[in-house]
């Protein structure tokens, strides 16, 4: 039962996946992606990728608070 999560802001789809491959190249994950795909990668594996995209987004929003003040 997979869910497909959607951005609230359709133009962020494109900068999310960027930075999910990004991340994945980072994380020296992106020949596994290429070789296996994304629907044969672990859970393990897609959970540290998104756990990474979501502190690197904090530490975006938190640089563009400390930019406001």
């Amino acid at each position: 039962m997979a869910h497909h999560h959607r951005p609230l802001d359709p133009h962020a789809e494109r900068g999310l996946d960027r930075l999910k491959y990004e991340v994945a190249e980072d994380l020296g994950l992106n020949d596994d992606i290429r070789s296996r795909g994304w629907g044969n990668m672990t859970t393990r594996e897609v959970g540290k990728i998104g756990g990474t995209m979501v502190k690197r987004l904090i530490e975006r929003a938190e640089q563009q608070l400390r930019e406001e003040q």
